[in-house]
């Protein structure tokens, strides 16, 4: 594991708004059993492919992968990565081999977690409107604020 000197980790659960985003994989499956297909080549997410996903949102339908962002990110505790924390710990594994991986050399994620993080990414929607307490649990979400954003 660990991160090469000239490459700065990598997000694997980024915003479209991110500079330099990549499509990561595409969101697969119903609502219960969401799961997300790899791309195996860099995919950049230019505004064409984005506006793909319409009438759904981006995150809904990709999972994209940019620069980490650390200190200007909400789950960056200033050292570690608290999503990846919170997947390792709270989601079980859906996969019993590494799945594809276009960034695992420079995953935030699979730096920080090894290949714990990896058995469970494929489950991982980063725009996620489910009522599930577990999914808001682990994105950091506190209940009024989920109650909150299923309301608008």
């Amino acid at each position: 594991m660990g991160q090469s000197p000239e490459r700065p980790l990598r997000c694997p659960s980024a915003q479209p708004e991110m500079p330099d985003a990549q499509i990561l994989g595409v969101v697969r499956g119903d609502t219960e059993e969401r799961r997300i297909a790899y791309l195996n080549e860099f995919v950049p997410a230019t505004a064409d492919i984005l506006t793909q996903a319409a009438p759904a949102i981006p995150g809904e339908v990709f999972r994209l992968a940019a620069r980490c962002e650390t200190g200007k990110c909400t789950h960056f505790d200033g050292e570690r990565c608290q999503l990846a924390v919170r997947i390792v710990d709270m989601l079980s594994p859906v996969t019993e081999q590494l799945p594809p991986c276009t960034i695992r050399k420079t995953c935030r994620w699979y730096a920080q977690e090894g290949r714990a993080a990896c058995l469970r990414c494929p489950q991982v929607v980063t725009a996620n409107n489910e009522d599930d307490e577990v999914i808001r649990r682990v994105a950091g979400a506190s209940p009024a604020a989920a109650q909150s954003a299923q309301r608008t």
